[in-house]
């Protein structure tokens, strides 16, 4: 049995490659600046689907039926249900945004229940965040097997799970047990996940798993402690299930299953979720753990945690953490633009960075494939997994804010392409629409209409000379996001006043400035690409009157380099024996 699941697991994270592989957090109210609940996300998904789509409500008439659609973030492309990774969904059952007639309609794998009004929501590769301020992130995780969808009997993965549960719940805890119902009822297909799940009061964590039984699935849910941070990154989080805790659930056949098929033994004690239902890390030690190590030693310097542990099943770094100082939405923001600077896994640092600091790693044939639970696994090397990377669709910063209406509390923070070099725009939840920029998309075909080129040609054009661009990015950066933390306050403010007299205008008062933002971000950041390409041409550092300033390379460069041995004289050199 046991070489079997290996097997499988092995098979199945050959596709795991390709999955989304994201880094994932939430923030209680009492963890945070200005009491706010935070839920933030990566989605590394490379050149997927990566528009921003807002979903509007609807009403469906009684005894309708609501389609689940195959997700391609789960197993990649599947043709036969229409399911791509360039596009998430065509059809006329989100809203006008994913209609395409040109394009193949998305198949569905089988139906539930429709209920009678669904909640607006805004939508990427998983649900984001709805009217009510419900928010959602997510990050993938390695089981023990991970089957394909069956249409009528597993047909959720958990990017629909969230969908469902924008469309239908106001809270967390409802949204978890929804979630938990669904898995159980309809089955579940794919990778191991955890989702985040905050509202305005509190945060939880749901992780789901296939079931070995064919049909159903496996969960557990876990509230975050109020004061104290939960990060993951690709690895499941949730440890011991202890039947007494309130503040958990879980499937009601998880403990029955384990034990049937020899994954849990009853006396071995509590059932250990992550050693039950996976094998650890998967792609190579530490492709997680040293994300949840950096997030933690960040936000807990005081508590000194060592990057290094004994295996992929440490208890080091323990489910949530209480912060050093309350969090604010951009210090989130500066979390995730992190690549270990000033540590020794610094990706800025080393020869593959180049003269320039550059921290992009490209994975190529050399790199891992299979996991570290394979026992046939012989990795030559890896590079560190940093929270940045080059590889990240979009990222984003959730804020639920209580005391505010639902329409102006809750707030999207959305960056396209990765944290590092993006410019993250705000969104409030009560819009009716969004700016173009932002929901088109195609990365096949370049385009100047579109936000994520605007921010994926500036991250790419930045690695030609990294350690100047950076700064330059930096530093516009704070010039546009601090105005935006500004503006929001005043927007606030004056949103409030309007919806106590008309919610309709503060809705359409909300629209017209979020657009405007918007329109505005991505106009100043093509010609702040537009400046880096002049600034930065052949080579030199550029500017008017100052054209053309050689700056050569870092003196540590000339040593690593040909440049010592280069021709200084007329005469021959000797020729120098081989090493």
């Amino acid at each position: 049995m046991k070489k079997v699941i290996i097997i499988a697991f092995v098979l199945s994270l050959m596709n795991l490659t390709s999955a989304l592989a994201c880094t994932t957090m939430l923030v209680t109210s009492g963890a945070s600046q200005d009491g706010s609940v935070i839920v933030a996300h990566s989605d590394d998904s490379e050149l997927f689907d990566q528009r921003l789509v807002y979903v509007p409500a609807a009403d469906h008439k009684p005894g309708s039926f609501r389609p689940v659609y195959y997700d391609a973030a789960s197993l990649g492309d599947r043709p036969e249900y229409h399911g791509y990774l360039l596009r998430r969904y065509v059809g006329t059952h989100r809203g006008p945004t994913y209609a395409d007639s040109n394009q193949p309609q998305s198949i569905p794998l089988g139906y539930i229940p429709q209920v009678a009004h669904t909640y607006a929501y805004f939508d990427g590769s998983y649900a984001i965040m709805n009217e009510h301020q419900l928010m959602f992130g997510e990050c993938t995780d390695g089981t023990k097997i991970q089957p394909d969808p069956v249409p009528g009997k597993l047909i959720f993965y958990s990017a629909e799970l969230s969908r469902v549960a924008a469309e239908r719940c106001k809270t967390a805890r409802e949204a978890v047990e929804l979630i938990g119902h669904l898995i159980e009822t309809y089955g579940y297909y794919g990778t191991g996940e955890t989702l985040p799940i905050g509202d305005t009061k509190e945060g939880w964590i749901i992780e789901m798993a296939p079931s070995p039984e064919g049909t159903g699935g496996l969960w557990v849910a876990k509230k975050v402690p109020d004061g104290e941070v939960f990060v993951a990154a690709n690895e499941l989080r949730i440890r011991e299930i202890d039947p007494d805790d309130p503040d958990m659930l879980y499937s009601k056949n998880l403990h029955a299953i384990a034990k049937k098929h020899g994954w849990w033994k009853p006396e071995d004690g509590k059932l250990d979720w992550l050693r039950t239902v996976s094998m650890g890390e998967y792609s190579h030690p530490y492709y997680s753990l040293r994300r949840v190590w950096r997030l933690q030693s960040r936000m807990a310097p005081s508590q000194g945690k060592s990057p290094w542990v004994k295996d992929g099943f440490t208890k080091e770094y323990p489910f949530s953490i209480k912060p050093d100082k309350k969090l604010s939405a951009r210090d989130v923001m500066s979390l995730y633009r992190d690549y270990y600077q000033g540590t020794e896994f610094d990706q800025s640092k080393g020869v593959t960075a180049g003269p320039f600091g550059s921290p992009y790693r490209y994975p190529g044939p050399m790199d891992a494939g299979g996991d570290t639970g394979d026992p046939n696994a012989k990795l030559k090397g890896a590079w560190e997994r940093p929270i940045s990377i080059y590889r990240c669709g979009f990222s984003y910063v959730c804020q639920a804010r209580g005391w505010l209406p639902d329409p102006i509390g809750g707030l999207v923070w959305f960056g396209p392409d990765e944290p590092m070099s993006t410019c993250y725009v705000p969104f409030y939840v009560g819009v009716t629409s969004i700016a173009a920029p932002y929901y088109t998309c195609d990365t096949t075909k370049f385009s100047q209409k579109s936000a994520w080129w605007a921010f994926n040609f500036v991250a790419n054009w930045a690695g030609v000379k990294y350690s100047y661009m950076i700064k330059d990015i930096q530093q516009k950066q704070d010039e546009i996001e601090l105005a935006e933390i500004e503006g929001i306050k005043k927007m606030d403010a004056q949103a409030l006043a309007l919806y106590k007299k008309d919610p309709e205008k503060a809705r359409e008062l909300l629209t017209t400035y979020c657009e405007t933002q918007a329109n505005q971000v991505v106009k100043d950041w093509w010609n702040f690409a537009w400046f880096l390409v002049a600034r930065y041409d052949d080579g030199y550092v550029n500017a008017p009157g100052k054209m053309s300033q050689e700056v050569g390379y870092p003196d540590s460069w000339y040593d690593k380099s040909e440049w010592p041995n280069g021709p200084t004289a007329y005469k021959k050199p000797k020729s120098k024996p081989a090493k």
